[in-house]
């Protein structure tokens, strides 16, 4: 079978998003006509222009453009892609001049390797997110509102936050829940459910909620998980969602705890020893093909130990196993020690998640016990 020949100057033309071609001295070599629509000039206003020089309303040492500039010389000198994530434009209404919206991009630069190999090209994309943030505002106000917002436990001083990813243009479930039981006794738990967006927030709040109500009533973590996980199979959306939950009595200084594929809580002892309650792991909710009993474990603790609840966001990173995630944890935890819950959490995050470049969303809760 004969292969037709492609003409990529037309399919370039064709593409659907923003590209322009941009050459190592940030000289605009082509542009197709969804950029050039973009930026309201015609081709031979823009090709052979200088990459700033398409910005005069922007101020050289203003911020946006800088990134800009800088991924496009990444991308150039390493010979790998740079993203410049969730940038603020705002652009002429083609339809009526002198009106401008405020719209959001995602700019990627690729480079583009000669026979060679060295790199020719840059192909810069700009890829218009407005729609993804705006409705990422609504289901991250959805979900502040249906989190229990921060209030003493007991007796006992415990600190919450939640950090929604930096740059996902979607909210994940992430959630957390502290609830006072008879005596002197409270229950901790977080959840991530799985999806993103007003599907996952909507979730998340049925099953923090579920998940609230059994707690009061049953006897123990695995009674609670294993109550959630029948009424998980009756939620759409709710399937494979991870729980972990403890069941803290200072009374007798145990803690009992139960997960649903969750990363593991930590217990911080007071001599600085860092234990990893992965004693009573079970798959996710509504994970199995059949309902069945989940396990509990039961661990000691020491007047003065914290117990740290968290989601995935705050351990987990591409390319790593989740040991070393957790090893950074335990070290944070044993450096910053001495710290009330609300100083510790903060210290936590700053250690563990990269400023401003948070891939996931993450939920912490700490309890001085």
């Amino acid at each position: 079978m004969k292969v037709p020949a492609v003409d990529y100057a037309a399919v370039f033309q064709a593409l659907p998003g923003a590209v322009a071609l941009v050459t190592p001295q940030l000289i605009y070599a082509d542009a197709n006509a969804e950029f050039l629509r973009l930026r309201g000039l015609p081709r031979e206003q823009v090709v052979g222009r200088f990459v700033p020089e398409d910005y005069p309303e922007k101020d050289p040492s203003e911020p946006l453009l800088l990134r800009v500039l800088a991924s496009l010389r990444r991308a150039a000198c390493t010979g790998e892609r740079s993203i410049v994530a969730l940038q603020r434009y705002d652009v002429e209404d083609p339809d009526l001049p002198g009106v401008r919206h405020e719209r959001y991009f995602n700019m990627t630069n690729i480079p583009v390797f000669g026979s060679d190999e060295r790199v020719t090209l840059l192909l810069h994309r700009a890829e218009d997110v407005t729609e993804l943030i705006r409705a990422r505002e609504v289901a991250l106000t959805l979900q502040e509102a249906m989190l229990p917002a921060p209030r003493p436990v007991g007796r006992h001083p415990a600190a919450v936050r939640y950090r929604p990813a930096s740059e996902a243009l979607h909210v994940a479930g992430d959630w957390y829940d502290l609830v006072d039981l008879p005596g002197d006794r409270i229950t901790v738990a977080v959840g991530d459910v799985v999806g993103h967006g007003l599907p996952a927030a909507g979730v998340m709040g049925q099953l923090r909620s579920a998940l609230t109500a059994a707690s009061l009533v049953a006897e123990g973590p695995a009674r609670a998980l294993e109550v959630l996980g029948l009424y998980a199979r009756t939620v759409d959306g709710a399937e494979n969602t991870t729980v972990a939950t403890a069941f803290i009595d200072w009374k007798t200084r145990t803690i009992t705890y139960s997960s649903a594929g969750h990363p593991p809580p930590a217990l911080l002892q007071k001599d600085g020893t860092v234990e990893f309650l992965d004693q009573a792991t079970d798959p996710p909710l509504a994970a199995r093909p059949e309902h069945a009993p989940r396990i509990q474990a039961a661990a000691d603790f020491h007047e003065g130990a914290v117990v740290v609840l968290y989601t995935d966001g705050l351990i987990e990173r591409r390319g790593e196993d989740i040991d070393t995630g957790l090893a950074r944890l335990a070290d944070s935890l044993v450096r910053h020690q001495a710290e009330d819950p609300e100083p510790l959490a903060d210290a936590v995050l700053n250690d563990l998640l990269p400023p401003g470049d948070a891939t996931d969303d993450t939920a912490l809760v700490i309890v001085r016990l």
